[in-house]
């Protein structure tokens, strides 16, 4: 019976510190996670194939994701958070000149800008290692 409670009780331990190593981790991490997953999707969005259209609900989660990451990084990695926030900013832009005159140099400007939120995303995440 004893050593059933032994047991028992260095499981409760071993869990008490999962937990409070789980918590330990910011909400920025997650946030960015997010952020991470999002631009990964971009990432792979066949324009050619799928037309524009494709990137547009994307685009709208990340925004809303960005908006959560800045929150939770703004003091500490928000000129990072700035510099990604502008670039899909952008990309959001090219992407509407695109839709009303698709061209060769308008798409070419929405890969540019894709390349640019990868980059941009790069460099927070850069910034981030050490607390992630």
């Amino acid at each position: 019976m004893k050593r059933n409670l032994v047991v028992v009780v260095l499981l409760l331990f071993a869990m008490a510190g999962c937990s409070a190593e789980e918590a330990a981790k910011p909400p920025v991490c997650d946030s960015w996670d997010a952020v991470q997953n999002t631009v990964d999707h971009i990432r792979h969005v066949n324009v050619s194939e799928n037309g524009l259209s494709a990137l547009r609900p994307y685009l709208t989660q990340l925004r809303t994701e960005l908006n959560q990451l800045y929150m939770d990084a703004k003091s500490q990695f928000s000129e990072q958070a700035d510099a990604l926030k502008a670039s899909v900013e952008q990309l959001a832009a090219d992407l509407r000149v695109a839709k009303e005159a698709p061209s060769a140099i308008n798409l070419a400007a929405v890969r540019t800008s894709v390349n640019s939120v990868r980059g941009t995303a790069n460099t927070l995440h850069n910034a981030m290692i050490s607390t992630c």
